[in-house]
């Protein structure tokens, strides 16, 4: 309706780019046998490689059959080439995620097997995913801004295009959320929701992306839908791996699982971008520095109360041990029987004094994510190219 082709193929890529690392991630948890073309890797090259070509093809065909209003709106580079910003990230993030597979089979073979996401192949692979799915955010995010009329439709159907491109906005923000989510995830674990880091960690990387494109958005409640497009990925995803089977094929099988494994109940964004999402209304118009003061103080205080809680409750409740939470997921390596399986460990709690130092920092970290990430929204809504 209205909507270029390519954009709806940068938006699924994106997906598919998500639901493929958290499924190698189950993969690795409950199997442990890594491949160079193990399903969830295909479906991640699948993905980068959809945005790729895609992006590829709008740049050559806009640069060498486009009209001079098509050149006009896109990024001219190299002397020959015309993209989209947006287009261009993806083709970049593209090679970058390609060209990272072999050099992380490389490195398996003179390795071995890695159980940590941060290693050299997985930083440019990282880096290759989160290039493309900022390009996928970028390319809907040009193409709302320009607040083009298509000439054959009527006032009715335009706005619907309208709604329909903020749809795969916000869509697009919640996988690109998760996906940080996926990557930041060995630092905001439950049971380390008693810490004063996992507060410092969640205040830095949520309020940036989310302040960034729920403004961005320009939707009343931006931060919110979000918010739950992140969380309904996350839990439908896996909801879904677990329902199939899947049995370790490495030593030592300390702990068989027979499905795959649920990698991470999603933190409770949600509250806080409600929270947020109110305020906001009352801030508009003022100062962006005032409005960040506001909105993290907001953020901070609504995520620290509901998350301490939720993690403690995650984290120790046998209600939680169920497929709804996932609680039950152990390594296959693991001893199911150690004692700080279901309660907290000495690294895990903190003095009160510690306790409150690190809070005021994490509170701190939070006012100035905020400011990064309004600002950051604010440069989105410019974005015509």
């Amino acid at each position: 309706m209205g909507i270029p082709l390519y954009v709806y193929a940068c938006v699924l890529a994106s997906l598919s780019i998500f639901v493929g690392v958290l499924w190698d991630i189950s993969w690795h948890m409950s199997i442990g046998r890594d491949g160079l073309f193990s399903a969830p890797h295909l479906l991640i090259y699948l993905g980068s490689a959809f945005a790729g070509t895609f992006a590829g093809y709008q740049c050559l065909k806009t640069s060498f059959w486009g009209t001079a209003e098509e050149k006009n709106r896109s990024v001219h580079f190299w002397g020959i080439f015309y993209s989209s910003l947006g287009g261009l990230f993806c083709i970049w993030g593209s090679m970058a995620a390609l060209s990272s597979a072999p050099f992380d089979d490389w490195w398996h073979a003179a390795y071995g097997l890695d159980v940590e996401i941060f290693t050299p192949p997985h930083a440019v692979l990282i880096f290759g995913l989160m290039t493309i799915q900022l390009g996928s955010l970028f390319i809907v995010m040009a193409i709302l801004n320009r607040a083009d009329r298509v000439a054959s439709f009527s006032d009715e159907q335009n706005q619907q295009r309208v709604q329909r491109l903020r749809l795969l906005f916000m869509m697009t923000a919640g996988f690109l959320l998760a996906l940080v989510y996926l990557f930041t995830s060995e630092f905001i674990d439950n049971s380390r929701g008693h810490t004063s880091l996992y507060y410092q960690v969640s205040g830095f990387v949520f309020p940036l992306l989310l302040f960034a494109t729920g403004r961005a958005s320009g939707h009343r409640w931006g931060g919110t839908i979000i918010s739950a497009v992140y969380m309904s990925v996350l839990l439908i995803t896996n909801w879904v791996l677990q329902q199939f089977p899947a049995e370790p094929l490495l030593g030592p099988i300390l702990n068989p699982v027979t499905h795959f494994q649920f990698y991470g109940f999603p933190v409770l964004l949600i509250l806080p971008a409600i929270a947020c999402d109110l305020v906001a209304v009352r801030l508009k118009g003022r100062n962006d520095w005032l409005q960040a003061l506001a909105l993290g103080l907001v953020f901070a205080v609504v995520y620290v109360v509901a998350q301490w809680y939720f993690s403690e409750f995650h984290f120790t409740s046998p209600l939680t041990r169920n497929k709804i939470f996932g609680n039950y997921t152990w390594y296959f390596s693991n001893d199911p029987n150690w004692k700080y399986r279901y309660t907290y460990g000495p690294w895990g709690i903190e003095s009160a004094a510690q306790l409150a130092s690190g809070l005021g920092i994490a509170l701190l970290i939070t006012v100035v994510s905020t400011r990064l990430g309004l600002a950051w929204g604010k440069w989105m809504q410019k974005v015509v190219r």
